[in-house]
């Protein structure tokens, strides 16, 4: 095990470092920067454990405020971002004070819309816990929370101050949640870096070990990609030549987050993922503009990891209203992240309700 750390950097107007390695903690004051006196530590209530190292580090120089938050997609609620405001106010948070998250993917999106919204804007600082919150919710300053309508829909670009992704959490995953993770990390294979499938397709066991060498090299690639794609289009208002920019790293969300909504967020976000790519790619073959070699490999790389590839817990009607509210579709017609070739991903608007509903019936077990 290495114990170099390596330090990935985010340009742009708000530019910050993301370091990947083991025991990083020496990192968060310099991330948190000059003339914070105050840092709200946030954290799901059953990580105290883990975020207690995090704690014992910041009170060392900085008056913390611990809040502990409900456990995954239940704390991205207005509620909770409502109640931690609340303590924010009490305590007399200024505008140089600052957040610090301690969790996986939602805790980030939650801790950094309390971030973005509190006097409109504080420092963050993200430790992620999990796969998916290093290469995906950490990373790009996307914040949000969710609604009856969906998920993410209320939210904000704020950008974090810093980002460290200690690798030694990973050992405190549970098998299942460190696999989900592995859905975003494959999907960025898909659109932008090959080398990634090409690391799970030749070992997959290495790929879910939590101490291997490969394990790290597809944490480290995937944020790559998600901060070449982030530079280039912070704000998701478009590509060049064609490029969806930001929206790419969208692929397989529509259909994903419907899936969550339907399962009332019991599914894991990765394995929504991992579902949602399979079915867009079986649109996009629909639609005659991916081979028929590449729809297939989609579902051969995501279950070489144990993620599921089929889904039948709904029905199409209803998946597809909660689809007309996804961020991407505009006005009345459904926009969906596709594939051309492997790492040219395009949008695909107004596909045919006929195409919709071929590749949720091979999605939900019928046959091509």
């Amino acid at each position: 095990m290495s114990t170099e750390s390596t330090t990935l950097h985010v340009g742009g107007a708000s530019p910050y470092d993301v370091v990947v390695g083991h025991g990083l903690l020496d990192h968060l004051p310099g991330m948190l920067g000059d003339g914070v006196q105050q840092v709200a530590l946030l954290f799901p209530g059953e990580l105290g454990e883990l975020a207690q190292p995090v704690l014992d580090a910041l009170v060392e120089q900085y008056d913390v405020l611990a809040l502990g938050l409900p456990d995954g997609e239940n704390a991205k609620t207005a509620s909770v971002a409502n109640d931690c405001w609340e303590a924010l106010g009490e305590r007399g948070f200024t505008r140089s004070d600052a957040v610090v998250t301690v969790g996986g993917g939602a805790t980030s999106d939650l801790g950094g819309f309390v971030a973005a919204s509190w006097l409109r804007g504080v420092k963050v600082v993200h430790l992620p816990t999990t796969v998916l919150g290093m290469v995906d919710a950490a990373v790009g300053g996307k914040t949000g929370i969710n609604t009856g309508a969906g998920k993410n829909l209320v939210g904000a670009f704020h950008e974090p101050a810093g980002v460290l992704c200690d690798l030694s959490l990973l050992t405190t995953l549970p098998g299942q949640e460190l696999r989900a993770g592995l859905g975003e990390v494959i999907k960025c294979g898909f659109i932008a870096d090959p080398e990634i499938l090409r690391l799970v397709e030749a070992d997959p066991a290495a790929a879910q070990d939590p101490a291997s060498p490969v394990l790290r090299e597809l944490i480290e690639r995937a944020i790559q990609v998600k901060i070449d794609v982030v530079v280039a289009d912070l704000k998701e208002t478009g590509g060049v030549d064609g490029h969806p920019g930001r929206e790419a790293l969208n692929y397989g969300h529509t259909m994903a987050h419907a899936i969550e909504r339907a399962t009332d967020y019991e599914i894991r976000h990765g394995e929504a993922v991992s579902v949602g790519c399979v079915y867009v790619a079986e649109l996009a073959r629909r639609a005659g503009v991916l081979s028929d070699d590449l729809a297939a490999r989609h579902a051969a790389a995501f279950a070489l990891v144990g993620l599921p590839t089929s889904w039948a817990g709904a029905g199409f009607d209803d998946l597809l209203e909660t689809m007309r509210v996804d961020k991407k579709s505009r006005g009345n017609q459904l926009r969906f992240v596709v594939l051309h070739e492997l790492g040219q991903p395009r949008v695909l608007a107004g596909p045919s309700e006929d195409d919709l509903r071929a590749a949720y019936d091979v999605l939900s077990g019928g046959a091509r």
